[in-house]
């Protein structure tokens, strides 16, 4: 095979090391695209990188990316300038829309708690209600129909979001640096061979694993089919009670663990959603809808937190 797709530059997703609960996460917002995922951890932790190696290998493409500093016309739209000189009326397409439109349906925002938190809450209103509201000059624009699965990743040493903006995110993982000195010979060993076999005309190496990754791809397009036939009777009343145990604001705590949930189960095969399905979403879909988060710091999930949603659902089988 010849490497011409400059796609392919990404480290295939087989070759990531560890990341096991970023992995799970975005595997939930591809099988349910409406429940984001927002990725928070210190500097080099492999965030970014293995958020797009996971939207080559799933969509075979790179998500649309809102850079830094964009500004409201390039996320949300605008008239266009080159229009407007030639006296036409002509509105510039936003990321937003390029997003809904690319192939992947996916906008990735890296470092979204320096993002102006005005555009953050117009992103997050239009990647959960499918409606883009675009005003201009305070006169209202039509709406715009935008349909895309939204993750997000941050620095929390760089400044946090505030705790109405974290809960709109469907789900977030914590990514923590693995200081294992195994762990880190195996990223330097798959980096350096990528980065080998990625200069040859052609790699049996590389067209090995994005086969893995084209196999991964299609069982992940089966979960995504099959979702809607896992049976959810017994899981209602377990999400319903996991939120009241933790005295969860509002609802959206339990509908985002009862989707992930869900989606976890279809990703393994399962016509019924189980103790260990939602053992695994809580501490995605709860992390920060706890007490603990309102002050804006995001507090780590702890084995006391899963403790108490496994007594939750014993407590269940019991009675």
């Amino acid at each position: 095979m010849t490497i011409a797709d400059p796609d392919h530059s990404i480290l295939p997703f087989s070759l990531i090391v560890g990341q096991q609960e970023l992995q799970t996460a975005l595997q939930i917002s591809y099988v349910d695209p409406g429940v984001g995922v927002l990725a928070t951890g210190g500097r080099g932790t492999a965030k970014s990188t293995t958020i797009r190696s996971f939207s080559r290998m799933a969509y075979s493409s790179l998500p649309v990316t809102l850079p830094i500093g964009a500004t409201e016309d390039r996320v949300l739209g605008g008239l266009s300038v080159e229009a407007l000189l030639r006296g036409e009326h002509y509105r510039q397409p936003g990321l937003l829309e390029q997003a809904s439109e690319s192939e992947g349906r996916m906008l990735y925002i890296d470092e979204v708690n320096l993002l102006d938190d005005h555009l953050v809450n117009i992103i997050l209103d239009a990647a959960s209600t499918g409606v883009l509201e675009v005003q201009h000059d305070h006169v209202d624009q039509p709406s715009v129909p935008v349909k895309f699965a939204l993750v997000g990743s941050m620095n929390p040493d760089e400044g946090g979001l505030r705790p109405q903006l974290l809960d709109r995110f469907g789900l977030v993982v914590t990514v923590k640096p693995d200081n294992d000195a195994t762990y880190r010979r195996q990223v330097l060993e798959n980096v350096l061979r990528f980065d080998e076999e990625f200069a040859k005309p052609t790699s049996p190496y590389l067209d090995e694993q994005r086969a893995m990754d084209e196999r991964t791809a299609r069982r992940l397009k089966e979960a995504r089919d099959r979702r809607a036939t896992v049976r959810v009777d017994w899981a209602l009343h377990a999400c319903a009670r996991v939120a009241a145990e933790f005295e969860l604001a509002g609802h959206r705590g339990e509908i985002m663990l009862l989707r992930a949930a869900r989606a976890l189960a279809a990703v393994q095969d399962s016509d019924v959603i189980n103790e260990s399905h939602i053992l695994t979403a809580a501490q995605f879909a709860l992390v920060h809808r706890r007490h603990s988060a309102e002050s804006g710091t995001l507090v780590a999930w702890s084995d006391d937190d899963q403790g108490r949603v496994h007594q939750v659902l014993d407590e269940m089988d019991k009675g």
